[in-house]
């Protein structure tokens, strides 16, 4: 099986439904009494929405049930799942910690138990049976006032050994008013010397180019090749990626069909430009990674030459892989089966 490395997966939306609704009728969970069939269930969380911040509020309902005491639970599957189902070797995972604290505490209390949110999810991830590299990017959030978000960045910066970076989501139309109070905290990430990535570009609404000049990666991005793509030779020389989800633009209406994207990449090889295929909520969508490489590749969106591209993109821009290849590369040196492919700086 080949070895991939997915750089944009959220927590609240990687448990597939069926685990998820079993877990919430072992545990005799409230939801449970709203989905007494699994069908239903799963056709309530995988039908597309009509906005991005409409789907967001899946993301809620989940919050909830993933606390500090069902987190281990969670994390085990995901990472049995992504290991043995889609063959990743390296996992970054970002959530907001802020909403798995405990909802009865008082503010100061839930920004202090953050961190035991992410050691947590740090220790559930350690499986020897199942050897893939995960690690956190903590997400500030367009919903969260400035002193969560800049104690989400401190605590980022405080555990080094298990979060790779800090990043912004929640839906994109809050972010229009906090610009300089977003790109005030970003900088203070980078200044704590942290890595970057952003909710941006996403959707027709998500276009706020202030911000691209302070991330590493761009969290979609999308809307830069189809709307505004004299940015991206900027984008190109600053040597960042996008992150691109697609089942996720039918899933929350950013999309009516796949095929916008094809102008996508084929912008972004014109100009250079870096893309990692991601999945974003793959349980919520109900997909894994190789069918996004699979479902590009059927509808002719990409070909094996652009899908190896994206592939070794997904490497060099992760944040914490810690070699200078990707395993493809490493593979054929330990086996003697023959020599790696070059891993050049740009694709």
């Amino acid at each position: 099986m080949p070895l991939h490395a997915e750089l944009h997966r959220h927590l609240g939306g990687s448990i597939v439904p069926r685990i998820f609704w079993r877990f919430l009728h072992r545990q005799g969970h409230p939801l449970a009494l709203d989905f007494p069939d699994y069908d239903d269930f799963e056709d309530f969380v995988t039908r597309p929405r009509n906005s991005l911040s409409e789907f967001l509020e899946l993301h809620t309902m989940i919050e909830q049930v993933q606390t500090i005491r069902t987190l281990p639970y969670f994390i085990t599957k995901l990472v049995r799942g992504a290991y043995v189902f889609e063959g990743l070797v390296y996992l970054e995972l970002r959530h907001t910690p802020y909403y798995r604290t405990d909802h009865q505490r008082e503010e100061a209390e839930r920004i202090l138990q953050m961190r035991e949110v992410v050691r947590v999810i740090r220790d559930a991830a350690n499986l020897p049976d199942y050897p893939l590299r995960l690690r956190q990017i903590l997400c500030m959030h367009s919903r969260l006032p400035n002193h969560i978000n800049r104690a989400i960045i401190e605590l980022a910066a405080r555990e080094r050994d298990t979060v790779c970076a800090v990043d912004l989501a929640g839906p994109d139309v809050l972010y229009q008013e906090r610009i300089p109070e977003f790109i005030e905290l970003f900088q203070y990430a980078r200044l704590l010397g942290l890595k970057t990535t952003c909710h941006l570009f996403e959707t027709a609404n998500g276009a706020y180019p202030e911000l691209l000049p302070y991330v590493d990666r761009i969290g979609h991005g999308i809307h830069i090749p189809l709307q505004m793509p004299e940015l991206l030779p900027q984008i190109r020389d600053r040597g960042q990626c996008l992150e691109v989800c697609p089942t996720s633009y039918l899933k929350t209406g950013t999309l009516q069909s796949l095929e916008s994207l094809r102008r996508v990449f084929v912008e972004c090889e014109k100009a250079n430009v870096d893309i990692a295929i991601c999945t974003d909520n793959p349980g919520l969508h109900n997909v894994r990674l190789p069918f996004e490489y699979e479902n590009l590749l059927s509808l002719d969106i990409i070909d094996f030459h652009m899908l190896r591209r994206c592939q070794n993109a997904a490497f060099r821009h992760a944040f914490a892989w810690p070699h200078r290849e990707p395993p493809d590369n490493i593979l054929p040196l330990l086996t003697g089966s023959g020599s790696p492919a070059p891993f050049t700086e740009r694709g």
